[in-house]
């Protein structure tokens, strides 16, 4: 694999350990700003939002720029914001300062999935999407931990700085790293002819399958640390010792999952699938079983990158006619899910269900998925 994937799954790291890190931070943040843990859950949804809509308006504003050029400017904006985001002392303010991170992250991404799908041959997306994505899954072994564990020490805004600082290697490895000429995103076609493909019924649900899975993924996450410390018991360095287990499994299925995305996507989404469905009540059930919790946690999230990752794979194969837009498609669809997931939760969270609520919630987006994939034969279509 070039370089240049390295490079920039290097920055995706420092996105991808912000678009996680609250899983740790949440209680902090509520109690710090005065809200409730379901409103600072909020964030998420926030970040989220901004990102479903910043996917494609962002693709398609830097359409006609270099790919580099975008890279940077996009990654030192989310820098900025979240340096402002370290200084505020209301929860509106830290909001938006999400919603613009988000954009930044947004166009980042849809130009690095679509620059990726250009350094690799066309028969290997899925491994370059791996290798891309495995920043993200790295963010969540190690910087997402790390983050929370910083959160513990010496507060939630000394991991916003530390984000921001994260972001500057990553932006001066882009610019000595990824080269001009590969990232070139000169369009063949007009912004129409790329639009007009989200028409297409196979598009759009890939698109909504990798939507609702990404959906149950971010709907547990996002409150993964309430059920560690209320429903097992475990002190709070244990979130830490979670959130390494789930991106420890994020990276092992996404891993193993973009060898098969290429030729057995099928394969991956008929196993996959039953199994998340059957792991996410197992884990509501069992979540006061420290050692069944965690080993849960690992499994749990092997599956959902497993799936996530194959079905935005597809997505950017069925957009292949969008070829500078298609990476803002499968962000989009990526982000509407983690938008969703934590609202689903939030609701989960005050009805009753406790602190194992969002657990239920992500077995019935997946069941949702499930029903939607098998009368449509959705598995049979994305392979």
């Amino acid at each position: 694999m070039p370089l240049a994937l390295y490079l920039l799954a290097l920055a995706v790291f420092a996105m991808g350990t912000s678009e996680f890190m609250l899983a740790g931070l949440v209680p902090d943040i509520a109690s710090d700003l005065g809200v409730t843990l379901g409103t600072a859950g909020l964030l998420t949804s926030a970040f989220a939002l901004g990102m479903t809509i910043g996917a494609p308006l962002m693709a398609a504003l830097s359409r006609r720029r270099p790919g580099r050029s975008s890279l940077l400017c996009f990654l030192l904006l989310f820098a900025a914001a979240h340096a402002v985001g370290a200084t505020v002392s209301g929860f509106p303010v830290l909001c938006a300062t999400r919603v613009v991170a988000a954009l930044a992250n947004a166009g980042f991404l849809a130009v690095a999935l679509t620059t990726a799908a250009t350094l690799v041959p066309p028969d290997r997306k899925g491994r370059a999407l791996a290798v891309l994505l495995s920043g993200t899954t790295a963010a969540t072994v190690a910087g997402v931990p790390a983050g929370a564990l910083l959160g513990t020490l010496l507060g939630w805004r000394a991991t916003f700085w530390a984000v921001a600082a994260l972001c500057l290697p990553a932006a001066l490895g882009i610019l000595r790293g990824v080269p001009a000429p590969a990232s070139t995103r000169g369009a063949s076609g007009g912004l129409r002819g790329e639009l007009a493909q989200l028409r297409r019924p196979r598009l759009l649900l890939v698109m909504l399958l990798g939507a609702l899975v990404n959906a149950a993924t971010f709907a547990s996450f996002t409150f993964l640390a309430p059920v560690v410390t209320g429903v097992a018991g475990l002190g709070e360095l244990w979130v830490s010792v979670a959130l390494v287990l789930f991106g420890a499994g994020s990276f092992f299925g996404v891993s193993a999952a973009g060898r098969l995305a290429d030729r057995r996507p099928g394969l991956v989404l008929a196993a996959g699938g039953p199994l998340l469905l059957v792991g996410w009540p197992a884990l509501a059930l069992l979540a006061h079983r420290p050692v069944a919790l965690l080993a849960l946690v690992f499994t749990q999230g092997a599956l959902s990158f497993a799936l996530g990752g194959t079905l935005i794979t597809r997505v950017l194969y069925e957009a292949a006619q969008a070829p500078t837009m298609a990476g803002s498609y499968a962000t989009a669809a990526l982000n509407v899910g983690a938008a969703t997931g934590p609202l689903v939760a939030a609701a989960a969270l005050t009805g009753g269900l406790g602190d194992t609520g969002p657990l239920w919630a992500s077995g019935a987006l997946i069941a949702v998925a499930l029903a939607v994939a098998i009368p449509v034969r959705a598995v049979r279509a994305a392979g």
